[in-house]
């Protein structure tokens, strides 16, 4: 039916245990398209991220757990551990990210998990693998971002104190994501599940690739200037005080086109940007010059002439500003739903369309243990809080 989204995961159950965002993310990805997503939650106060803020049901526990069903079980008690076991009997997927062996520690190992359910995928979620020097060392996104080296292109070396949203972790529930899939596919054939792992280190090394390739290619160490310089990406300040982005890579067109917005055509002739290797080698100087020109203008002036001109540019929008932007209000990039207790919430559809359609409304996170009366009876368990 025209604007529903294709439940391509449809009839597939995903048994969550996860906390905090990288399982939460590839659980709630798994939702977006069409699978049945319940998360297991401690009773009481279940997911650590519910209490950000007060309460138990804050923004960074909305942002990762949007149309889910939330089950309260002890799964420090015999009793609780068992319902885990009766649910995984019914499960596709299981998507945990304890720590190594804690799974193995519960009574899951793979054995076990291969005796209850055969076709059930488990993705393991963890810092740095499941063994190694770092396997029993805490991880969250600013030590991965670190350790992984990706902290190295962002950080100012001057000034350095971490900024920005999360990365590392949303990167490897994204991957983890994309292992369900996977696996999905292959049981397919085989009818059978398996393991899927992914550690937060090796994901986030992985999102870097160009920078271990200008290393292993060219001996480049990269820095935060690297790519941009390369890419000829700028971020300057207009007249009004507002930011304008603008991207030029190595095309002649928009090189040429930035030229003619400024009005600075004998630039093209100086040597140290004749060329994008120039450009490139001499960035600072250019951002320099590029940086005191636009300050003779308000952002809407330029982003319209920049436009004209086919220049790659946008706006800098502050979070408050994206969601009135006339492209993203075009392509109906947030959906509004009720909760009953908790009231109005706001959450972002789906990139991804199937066939040009995706899914419009959007179900809003579960309160604790909402569905575990339901589920309890479903499932038959006994011990749900």
């Amino acid at each position: 039916m025209a604007g529903t989204h294709p439940e391509v995961l449809q009839g597939i159950l995903v048994v969550e245990l996860g906390t905090m965002v990288t399982a939460p993310l590839a659980g709630m990805l798994l939702g977006d398209m069409g699978a049945r997503v319940i998360k297991v939650e401690l009773p009481g106060t279940g997911d650590p991220f519910r209490g950000h803020g007060g309460g138990l049901y804050s923004p960074p526990f909305v942002a990762y757990n949007r149309g889910k069903e939330s089950l309260q079980l002890d799964l420090r008690s015999d009793e609780g551990r068992g319902d885990l076991a009766r649910l995984l009997a019914s499960a596709d997927v299981v998507i945990e990210n304890f720590r190594p062996g804690v799974m193995e520690r519960m009574g899951f190992d793979a054995a076990r998990l291969a005796e209850l359910n055969p076709r059930l995928i488990r993705a393991s979620i963890t810092g740095f693998g499941k063994d190694g020097p770092y396997q029993s060392r805490p991880s969250y996104d600013s030590v991965t971002m670190a350790l992984s080296g990706m902290a190295s292109l962002l950080l100012d070396r001057q000034d350095p104190h971490v900024t920005g949203p999360t990365i590392a972790d949303n990167i490897t529930g994204m991957y983890a994501a994309q292992g369900v899939l996977g696996a999905l596919v292959r049981r397919a054939d085989t009818g059978l599940g398996g393991h899927v792992e992914v550690n937060m280190l090796e994901a986030s090394i992985s999102f870097v690739p160009d920078a271990f390739a200008q290393y292993h290619r060219a001996d480049v160490v990269s820095t935060p200037n690297t790519r941009v310089a390369i890419s000829q990406s700028y971020a300057l300040v207009c007249g009004d005080g507002r930011l304008v982005a603008l991207h030029m890579s190595s095309v002649d067109k928009f090189w040429r086109g930035l030229l003619s917005v400024i009005g600075r055509p004998e630039l093209a002739e100086d040597e140290r940007f004749a060329t994008p290797a120039g450009r490139r080698a001499n960035y600072a100087a250019l951002r320099s010059i590029l940086s005191g020109i636009f300050l003779g203008q308000d952002r809407a002036d330029w982003i319209a002439a920049l436009a004209e001109a086919e220049v790659p540019a946008a706006p800098v929008h502050d979070i408050d500003e994206v969601a009135n932007d006339p492209q993203v209000r075009h392509l109906g990039t947030f959906a509004f739903s009720e909760h009953p207790a908790m009231g109005k919430v706001t959450g972002i559809k789906s990139p991804i369309t199937i066939d040009a359609e995706r899914r419009e409304e959007l179900v809003p996170p579960p309160v604790l243990g909402a569905d575990s009366k339901a589920l309890a009876q479903e499932f038959g368990l006994t011990s749900v809080a």
